[in-house]
């Protein structure tokens, strides 16, 4: 089985004038074929922790709230693992602005362009079965629903390759804890201009493209 973790850093919010609106957005996509390895290193962090951090930690890894030393301590861990990341990120000023008032369509059109990188460019192997596990960031079934229906139907259309396609919460998959920190990491570099992450991670990532050039 091969695994294609998604998850975003940014919003796709544009009005500037608004303090919280990013500059960027970045969509990522972690393979690994073997996500026990993944696990496994969530859950060293987690014995790591002191008392006093367990009592107060949300029993979830969350890149944008952890401490500098857990961040840097994941991240080496993930240096001798098989695993592989390719990025897409947007100059939200660049974006059309149709596609600005079609947040959810604006979304779904991103991923589909990564996924159809992937395949394209043979990305990853296709001859095992594929399992898409994207990070929820919807509470709407609706927009779910539509998500995973989307990319089903393009991917049957131009590829005529099967995947099957799951929304999880990252406390109920532990490798959508690991990509929110790639994520992350990415978008720090872009949106803050702060590298120091990034590099950590960066021999891992085999395709890094802006979308809006």
């Amino acid at each position: 089985m091969a695994y294609i973790f998604l998850d975003e850093s940014g919003n796709l919010g544009f009005n500037f004038d608004k303090k919280k609106t990013t500059k960027f957005f970045v969509i990522t996509f972690l393979f690994v074929k073997d996500k026990n390895s993944l696990e496994r290193i969530v859950k060293k962090i987690f014995r790591g922790f002191s008392k006093a951090e367990l009592k107060h930690h949300p029993n979830v890894l969350h890149a944008f709230k952890e401490k500098p030393r857990t961040r840097q301590k994941m991240l080496s861990l993930l240096t001798d693992k098989d695993i592989s990341v390719i990025v897409i990120y947007l100059n939200k000023r660049k974006v059309y602005t149709k596609l600005q008032n079609e947040k959810h369509v604006l979304y779904n059109y991103v991923v589909n362009i990564l996924l159809d990188r992937v395949f394209t460019k043979k990305l990853i192997p296709t001859n095992m079965p594929i399992s898409l596990i994207a990070s929820r960031r919807e509470t709407n079934r609706f927009l779910n629903d539509n998500f995973r229906n989307y990319l089903m139907d393009q991917l049957h259309l131009n590829h005529k390759v099967p995947m099957h396609i799951e929304i999880k919460p990252p406390h109920e998959e532990k490798c959508l804890q690991i990509v929110d920190l790639i994520c992350w990491s990415v978008f720090r570099k872009y949106e803050h201009g702060d590298a120091s992450y990034y590099n950590l991670i960066s021999r891992k990532i085999i395709e890094e493209n802006s979308l809006f050039p």
